[in-house]
């Protein structure tokens, strides 16, 4: 059976790349010839399932193109870079929670954009039937720390995915790292409960260290500092956050 806890810094495989080593399917995500295959349904912006290949190795992925993206009045344009900023803090971390992803530049088929490993997932999972198993609550706690620290303002039930290894993902980041908190997610059971030592070690090493160049170059000085003004007040805090306001879910919640 799978060890459906997967320890704090392991390494993961997302199924779109199998057998290639983590550092092998990032050359070819950040090197290879973009072939599009078709438009991913229920995305708000232009996401797209792609090809990926570089010499004999072919991996999937999703590009998310600048030019796709709808505009909002409270992000700026480009939020393909706060999906690569998701998850250089993600690994900067060392949870490996969000999918390899990479910045493309003009070389893509619709221009710059984010290029992410592909999850195959079971699609009737998500956030809510994934509580019924306790074997993945670990990973979901981990999913609620990350998701205080990136400020994502969009965490929605069915942008958790599980693999067939029981390894927990989460994708669709775009909508994160303001300097305003303006958390939004479905997360909340485990409001109250202690923050786990080994997230709060992780956590505090982040600030300890401060944001690796890989991440600060993706957001502004305001940004940079409200990541980790968020990390240390939850390490502070000692406990997962209540929502005592209600308002604090996204639309829809799955």
């Amino acid at each position: 059976m799978a060890d459906r806890s997967t320890p704090s810094g392991s390494e993961a495989e997302p199924a779109g790349a199998p057998g290639l080593a983590r550092d092998r399917l990032l050359e070819v995500l950040r090197t290879g010839v973009i072939e599009p295959a078709g438009r991913m349904p229920f995305a708000s912006n232009a996401t797209f399932l792609a090809e990926v290949t570089a010499d004999d190795d072919r991996v999937l992925a999703i590009y998310k193109p600048r030019r796709g993206e709808r505009p909002l009045w409270d992000f700026p344009e480009g939020l393909y870079q706060r999906e690569v900023a998701a998850y250089e803090l993600s690994t900067a971390l060392g949870w490996d929670l969000v999918p390899p992803t990479v910045r493309r530049g003009d070389d893509a088929p619709m221009g710059e954009g984010s290029l992410q490993a592909f999850v195959e997932a079971d699609v009737e999972q998500h956030y809510f039937t994934m509580l019924d198993d306790d074997g993945l609550h670990d990973q979901l706690r981990r999913a609620c720390a990350f998701d205080i620290a990136a400020n994502n303002t969009d965490r929605k039930g069915g942008h958790l995915l599980v693999d067939e290894h029981g390894h927990v993902w989460g994708i669709d980041n775009g909508l994160a790292f303001h300097a305003e908190f303006k958390l939004r997610t479905v997360i909340w059971d485990f409001a109250g409960e202690p923050l786990p030592e080994d997230l709060t070690a992780d956590l505090t090493d982040l600030v300890d260290r401060g944001l690796p160049p890989s991440l600060a170059e993706l957001l502004d000085p305001f940004e940079r500092d409200a990541v980790l003004v968020r990390t240390r007040a939850l390490v502070e805090l000692g406990h997962f956050p209540h929502d005592p306001t209600g308002r604090r879910w996204p639309w829809p919640v799955i």
